[in-house]
C-alpha cells in the first residue's frame, strides 16, 4: 500500500465525524449513522485505492452503501481489504456521551479476517503487555501478566468492561481481585486502543463485544504494537452454521495474525464525541474542528491530526 493512503483515509473518517456530529444529543441514533455512513461513502469515492468492503453495515440486502462486498475508491492504486465502522458509538452519540468515533481500517487484499457479526469475547492490551495475556486463562492470571509488565499492582491496574448483563460474573471475579473498573455503556473499539495508550489510564480490555469491532481494533493495536484475542460465541444455530460456511472454527482462538494479516495495515478514526484518547468534533460558525488518529502498522508512526473545516466551501464533505 501506498503511505499516502494514510491521509486519505483521514478524510474519510473526517467527513463521517463531521456528518454524525450534527446529531450529537438529540437521541436519534439511526440519523446520526445514516449521516455518517453516507459522508464517508461519498469521500471513498475520492480515495485513489480498489477496495473491497469486508467489515460494513451490512449485507448487500441489509444496507444501501458501504455493505459487504461494496467496491470501494476511484479504481487506482492498491487492491485493499476494508473494514468501515462510520460511527462506532450510535447510542453514544444519541446521548451525547463519551468515546464516539468513524473509523476506517485497511489491508492487503485477503489479510482481513471477514469477521461475521456476531459477538467475540475478546482480551486487548498495548505493548507492554504484548505475548503476556492468554483468553482462555483466568483474569486473576491476566491481571497479574499485565500488572507486572506494566510495573504496578494489580489494585492499579484498570480494566475496561462494557456494562452489560452477561458480564456480571466478570466483574464480579474483578472486583474480587482488586481490580479498578471501567464500565462502558459502548464503544469497544475506543476502550481497546486506549490500552495501548498511558495517559488514557487503561492498562486491559476484558469481555465479549461485536465481532466486527474486534477486527478494526486488531488492526489499530497491530499499528500501536499491542495484542488483542478473541474468540467467537455464536449465539444459535444460525450464527454457527455461518462460521462453518466460512471455515472459522468457533473453539479457535482468533490472535493477532488470524484477525489481520501481513505486514502491513492502516488505521484511522475521528473523533465525533469527546474521548480519553480524540477530541469530538466542535462547530463554530461555518466551521468544524476535528480531532483524529492515523497509524501504519508498517512503518510504526502514528499520527494526531487536527483539522479546520470550512462548511462552506465543503458543505457536502468532499470537493472531488
Amino acid at each position: 500500500m501506498e503511505r499516502s493512503l494514510s491521509m486519505e483515509l483521514v478524510r474519510v473518517t473526517e467527513a463521517a465525524a463531521l456528518a454524525a456530529a450534527r446529531w450529537m444529543g438529540r437521541g436519534k441514533k439511526n440519523e446520526a449513522d445514516d449521516a455518517a455512513t453516507t459522508a464517508m461513502r461519498n469521500v471513498f469515492d475520492t480515495i485513489p485505492m480498489k477496495g473491497t468492503v469486508v467489515i460494513g453495515e451490512g449485507e448487500m440486502d441489509e444496507a444501501p452503501m458501504l455493505y459487504i462486498g461494496e467496491k470501494l475508491g476511484n479504481g487506482y492504486g492498491p487492491r485493499v481489504d476494508v473494514a468501515v465502522d462510520p460511527l462506532e458509538g450510535t447510542n453514544i452519540v444519541a446521548s451525547g456521551g463519551w468515546n464516539a468515533l468513524a473509523v476506517v481500517a485497511v489491508a492487503d487484499h485477503g489479510n482481513l479476517l471477514h469477521a461475521p457479526d456476531m459477538y467475540m469475547d475478546k482480551i486487548a492490551v498495548g505493548p507492554e503487555a504484548v505475548g503476556m495475556i492468554d483468553i482462555e486463562a483466568p483474569v486473576i492470571d491476566n491481571l497479574k501478566a499485565v500488572a507486572k509488565a506494566k510495573n504496578k499492582d494489580i489494585e492499579d491496574v484498570v480494566a475496561v468492561v462494557l456494562n452489560r448483563p452477561r458480564h456480571e460474573r466478570l466483574i464480579a471475579e474483578l472486583r474480587e481481585a482488586g481490580a479498578r473498573i471501567k464500565l462502558i455503556n459502548d464503544g469497544d473499539v475506543a476502550a481497546a486502543i486506549n490500552t495501548a495508550f498511558d495517559h488514557t489510564g487503561v492498562d486491559i480490555l476484558f469481555g465479549s463485544g461485536g465481532a466486527p469491532e474486534g477486527v478494526l481494533a486488531a488492526v489499530a493495536l497491530k499499528c500501536l504494537g499491542g495484542e488483542i484475542q478473541g474468540k467467537l460465541l455464536p449465539q444459535n444455530d444460525e450464527e454457527l452454521e455461518r462460521c462453518k460456511k466460512m471455515g472459522i472454527d468457533v473453539t479457535k482462538v482468533l490472535r493477532m495474525e488470524d484477525l489481520v494479516k501481513g505486514d502491513d495495515a492502516i488505521f484511522a478514526a475521528t473523533g465525533v464525541t469527546d474521548g480519553e484518547l480524540l477530541r469530538g468534533v466542535q462547530f463554530k460558525g461555518s466551521y468544524g474542528k476535528t480531532h483524529s488518529v492515523v497509524m501504519r502498522a508498517k512503518s510504526g508512526t502514528v499520527r494526531f491530526i487536527e483539522g479546520r473545516h470550512s462548511l462552506k466551501k465543503k458543505p457536502n464533505l468532499v470537493i472531488k
